[in-house]
């Protein structure tokens, strides 16, 4: 059930999904209040010596777990950190080989997600620290945590998570650059173009709700689709992960994301006019990867949709089916490239007929096992 809250709460919005996913740019916003001074990142709830993190290991489910996936590239690709990720239902079954300088960071919209619980003793037993990123003050994981970093989206009602995605991806982002910060792994004009482009990055995700028609027109002309692909390449394949699991959620459309590189290795035996493709294009670097993919999806006869840059348009001109974004930092472009996944998802939810709301059999908050 979608809880005490009335009607009157949605204001202009038919739902709370699509209210949260035009949220999403003020909480932003609010997560990244006092995130940033003198051109620095600050995070005065971590007590943590970033020089002797050895590894860190990330678990979270569903939507939380893309959120880590994101996170992971980050940091990574700007810290130079290890880091290994997991489904939190996995991760606290299998054997971790901890070793001293390990960090565990769980992701739970809710802070009371059984999985994620499970993963968290797993490394308080083991005497591993354990950082929180929830959006829910006082729940459980936020109360056991040594650390949590709250992602300040406020309440989301809709079970299907929008804002707090964003929210989650940001403060993924800006504890990449607060490693990369304490640990010189950046140049200092590197590592300040990234502050400066994640500081308004609020008005990106504004521009791209701008496409909220388009996305509706498209989605009137093939909500009878039931089955979808979602492709993607380096930051975009999780991006595409989420999209998939958003059209499950909202739509019971069957959906599956694959790295554009998997395509030859089983699921092009799939593809027919029946099949609805939607592949994302926001990595410039990959671009010339990614496209073959595309275009050998069109000689199979499937639908395709195209989320693309502004800079790339040229590219996506054979695709009537387009929805542009705009121009990005390709690392930050997961932030952006998301929504109108995230519309579409929605209005093939209304176009069908679903309860967007409250998708049948699913939870706000999943507290079992």
């Amino acid at each position: 059930m979608v809880g005490s809250l009335t009607s009157e709460d949605k204001g202009d919005f038919e739902h709370f999904m699509l209210k949260e996913i035009f949220d999403g740019p003020e909480a932003l916003r609010q997560t990244l209040r006092g995130k940033i001074r003198d051109n620095k990142i600050v995070f005065s709830e971590l007590k943590l010596e970033v020089q002797a993190i050895n590894k860190i290991f990330i678990a979270g489910c569903g939507t939380a777990y893309h959120a880590g996936l994101v996170g992971r590239k980050a940091i990574e690709e700007l810290a130079g950190i290890p880091v290994e990720i997991d489904l939190a239902s996995e991760f606290a079954y299998r054997t971790a080989l901890w070793q001293a300088g390990d960090l565990l960071i769980v992701i739970s919209q809710s802070g009371e997600t059984a999985d994620t619980l499970a993963a968290l003793y797993k490394a308080r037993k083991a005497g591993i620290p354990i950082l929180a990123i929830v959006n829910v003050p006082d729940s459980t994981i936020a109360r056991l945590a040594d650390m949590v970093i709250y992602t300040q989206a406020g309440p989301e009602i809709s079970i299907a998570s929008t804002k707090v995605y964003l929210t989650q991806l940001l403060v993924l982002y800006l504890l990449a650059l607060y490693f990369a910060q304490e640990k010189n792994a950046l140049p200092p004009e590197e590592l300040m173009a990234c502050i400066n482009a994640i500081a308004t990055i609020d008005q990106y995700v504004e521009k791209a709700l701008t496409q909220q028609p388009r996305i509706k027109e498209i989605a009137s002309h093939y909500y009878h689709a039931n089955n979808a692909f979602f492709l993607g390449r380096g930051y975009d394949y999780p991006v595409a992960m989420e999209g998939a699991l958003k059209l499950k959620e909202t739509s019971y459309v069957h959906a599956e994301a694959y790295a554009a590189g998997e395509l030859k290795h089983g699921p092009i035996a799939l593809l027919n006019g029946d099949v609805l493709v939607m592949a994302l294009l926001s990595q410039d670097a990959l671009l010339e990867k990614t496209l073959p993919n595309i275009n050998e999806i069109k000689s199979r006869g499937a639908t395709i949709i195209v989320v693309c840059k502004e800079s790339l348009q040229e590219h996506c001109q054979e695709y009537e089916n387009r929805i542009v974004i705009p121009d990005t930092n390709p690392l930050l472009a997961p932030l952006v490239a998301v929504i109108p996944l995230q519309l579409f998802a929605y209005y093939m939810a209304i176009f069908r007929g679903t309860e967007v709301d409250n998708p049948r059999h699913l939870t706000k908050a999943v507290t079992v096992e």
